[in-house]
């Protein structure tokens, strides 16, 4: 294993990637880099991952199954799994996992997000925080996402579900409709501020931990 990383090293170097700690960077036998791609340390290849030219890998991330594309920036800390695709200039930043999906040219999903069996339109944004809800427990279901589109933070998508182009979905949105293009989903408890409430909560929540502690000595 030593020998084959030392040789998948030297090969990368020579054929124009950049390593900036070659050292702590893991080939897998068919891993594909193309030259003027920059590979920052602690980056994990699993089989079958293909990385364009002029790509950025940045620290700490995990690819496999995966296919980024020119241009496109993915981590700190992100994970791409089996059937990502990532279009030209996509971003996917630190702990954002993707799994069979794929982002259009252009998609930024750069905090805090799950995208698993989805398809995100070009120019989208994902809002930090979003999840597709893709599993019942049984199947998978499949999310679709629009062109130009902006999705809120903390947005649960529950597939199968579709956002339209140039639609938005408001933070903290519970999405089980469809959402038509241009529209702006959302789907929020209204809030309701019980005065003192807060206070009577702490008190009785501390008499219980003094009692607590009266009765351990």
């Amino acid at each position: 294993e030593a020998a084959f990383q030392a040789r998948a090293r030297a090969d990368a170097l020579e054929a124009g990637v950049t390593l900036t700690a070659p050292e702590t960077v893991f080939f897998a036998h068919d891993t594909y880099v193309g030259p003027d791609t920059i590979i920052e340390p602690n980056v994990i290849f699993g089989p079958e991952v293909t990385i364009e030219n002029g790509a950025h890998i940045r620290a700490f991330s995990h690819l496999e199954g995966a296919h980024v594309s020119r241009g496109a920036v993915v981590g700190p800390y992100a994970r791409l799994r089996p059937g990502a695709e990532l279009s030209e200039n996509v971003h996917v930043g630190n702990f954002v996992e993707i799994k069979n999906a794929t982002l259009a040219e252009g998609a930024k999903a750069n905090h805090l997000t799950y995208i698993g069996d989805a398809t995100i339109g070009e120019g989208t944004n994902i809002g930090a925080g979003t999840i597709t809800c893709n599993y019942d427990g049984v199947f998978k279901h499949h999310t679709h996402i629009g062109a130009r589109a902006f999705i809120g933070s903390n947005t649960m998508l529950i597939a199968p579900v579709s956002v339209g182009d140039e639609a938005m979905t408001a933070t903290g949105a519970i999405v089980n409709k469809d959402v038509p293009d241009g529209a702006l989903a959302i789907s929020r408890i209204p809030q309701d501020n019980k005065l003192n409430l807060a206070r009577k909560l702490f008190d009785t929540l501390r008499a219980k931990k003094a009692r607590q502690q009266n009765e351990d000595e």
